[in-house]
């Protein structure tokens, strides 16, 4: 153990506690940015953190870009160390905080995938015939009817959806501890009270969770990955198939037939909306598959290159 482990694991103990109490940020959150403030620490090695400045966190930064940590993980980890040095400032007297100005390497922009209205209904139209069957047909149509991301999800209370489905609504809590309210499709109320019917012969008893795993416990968020993945071959989807890009495919195709972005912003809780204007972007793509294949000058100038 360096001289700087101890006091920094304090450090990091407060900082994570200040996260979730005052912050109000959820405990996954805070343990992401535990991860991120251990490669700060790994990289400072026996440097007090007191005496970082700028060119040291510069350096730190091209040492992990070097080792292919691409921009925007990054920009996410320097977001977490420039927090954790103000609280540091706040809280035990540091006065410079290093990582102010620093901007991380810019990566190219990619668009989120998203399935084909084709590809997402034969994710969510699973042979249910046993009761995990039945459970992922659940998970899945919640993801593609309603933007879902993974942990809130996993985090859905049984109690709380049984009042919800009445409404036919699902209330669910994002990034920030924020809570916003989200329809129900017709197809997700159908899979949920399907799985409601044989929760009790996976669930422990006492168990709150709305979807449980083999042990009968608040199923794990890697379990749901993997069964999704599995279930992707098995519908012989070709895509890399993850619980991310059914919410993708949820906002593209709200996008595409209603053209409400503010709508769809609101649907993924998304805090700006810039965030969810890239979905406008894969709309504009997917209209332009459209014109080339419909449109009688595009089909003409496509004939003239062959």
């Amino acid at each position: 153990m360096t001289d700087a482990a101890a006091p920094n694991q304090q450090y990091l103990n407060g900082y994570q506690a200040w996260l979730r109490n005052e912050k109000q940020y959820s405990g996954l959150t805070a343990t992401n940015y535990a991860r991120d403030l251990k490669h700060l620490f790994e990289l400072a090695g026996d440097m007090p953190l007191a005496n970082l400045k700028i060119h040291h966190i510069r350096r730190f930064i091209a040492q992990l870009h070097s080792k292919g940590l691409g921009g925007r993980s990054l920009a996410r980890m320097l977001s977490a160390w420039r927090g954790f040095f103000t609280y540091l400032m706040r809280d035990h007297g540091l006065t410079d905080n290093p990582c102010v100005g620093l901007r991380a390497p810019k990566s190219p922009k990619t668009l989120p995938q998203a399935l084909s209205p084709d590809e997402a209904t034969r994710m969510v139209d699973l042979p249910a015939d046993t009761p995990e069957a039945i459970r992922d047909k659940a998970m899945f149509e919640l993801f593609y009817s309603s933007g879902l991301r993974l942990a809130e999800l996993v985090g859905l209370e049984l109690e709380a959806m049984r009042a919800d489905l009445n409404a036919g609504e699902v209330r669910v809590t994002g990034k920030g501890s924020k809570t916003r309210i989200v329809p129900l499709g017709t197809f997700a109320i159908a899979a949920l009270q399907a799985w409601l019917a044989v929760r009790a012969q996976l669930a422990n008893a006492n168990e709150t969770a709305l979807f449980v795993g083999q042990r009968g416990s608040r199923i794990a968020p890697r379990v749901v990955q993997l069964r999704m993945k599995q279930w992707g071959i098995k519908q012989g989807i070709t895509s890399n198939v993850h619980p991310h890009l059914l919410r993708h495919s949820f906002a593209t195709h709200v996008l595409q037939s209603s053209g409400d972005l503010r709508a769809v912003q609101e649907m993924l809780g998304h805090a700006s909306i810039s965030t969810t204007q890239v979905y406008t972007h894969l709309d504009f793509q997917y209209l332009s598959k459209i014109y080339d294949a419909a449109h009688p000058r595009a089909k003409k100038k496509s004939q003239e290159k062959t």
